[in-house]
């Protein structure tokens, strides 16, 4: 950071660490035995998209990239009602680790065609036997997780949110700051 930057108070823009999705598996077990929390089996990557031929042929690239495992169904594309569009990967849930490949993969490609500015996060699904639900959610922009409970419409589960970033702090690097704990509310897979 330059003088300049510091005396406009602009901070340099933390790199995302696009790698720490591939610890996703390891948080997985994690849940699973300290807090009854099961992966769903389901992912999504959130983004804004933009106009273009050249972003149209990207996110169909990413698109047939992932639809070509036969064993995987097919992925889903959906706009939110705030305009961002969710790629929505769904892979057995034993298989954390293919889905945090797929979720890797899908913000790779977009970052990688110039499109980064517009990512999001991505989140991988879990759920419980009492039909609690949980996200965990990987801020693109900061390079960091936090967990998203949702219970209810515009309702969330503080308690079991702040309980898994406990479980997880050894394994994920957790966004400390809460205020960027965003609520995706109607978020795929949730």
């Amino acid at each position: 950071m330059g003088f300049l930057d510091a005396i406009l108070g602009r901070r340099t823009p933390r790199p995302n660490r696009l790698d720490d999705l591939f610890h996703l598996p390891n948080a997985a077990i994690t849940l699973q035995t300290a807090a009854g929390l099961e992966p769903t089996g389901v992912g999504a990557v959130c983004y804004r998209g933009a106009a273009g031929a050249a972003f149209s042929r990207t996110q169909d690239e990413v698109v047939a990239l992932l639809d070509a495992d036969p064993q995987a169904p097919k992925v889903e594309r959906s706009l939110d009602s705030f305009g961002f569009t969710w790629l929505v990967v769904r892979r057995d849930p034993s298989d954390t680790s293919g889905l945090a490949t797929d979720l890797h993969a899908v913000n790779t490609i977009l970052g990688d065609a110039g499109f980064a500015d517009g990512l999001l996060c991505s989140h991988l699904g879990f759920a419980d036997a009492s039909g609690r639900r949980l996200g965990v959610v990987y801020l693109y922009k900061q390079g960091t997780f936090y967990p998203f409970a949702p219970t209810g419409e515009q309702a969330r589960d503080t308690l079991l949110e702040l309980s898994v970033r406990d479980h997880l702090a050894g394994e994920l690097p957790m966004e400390k700051d809460t205020s960027r704990w965003l609520a995706i509310w109607g978020a795929p897979g949730l």
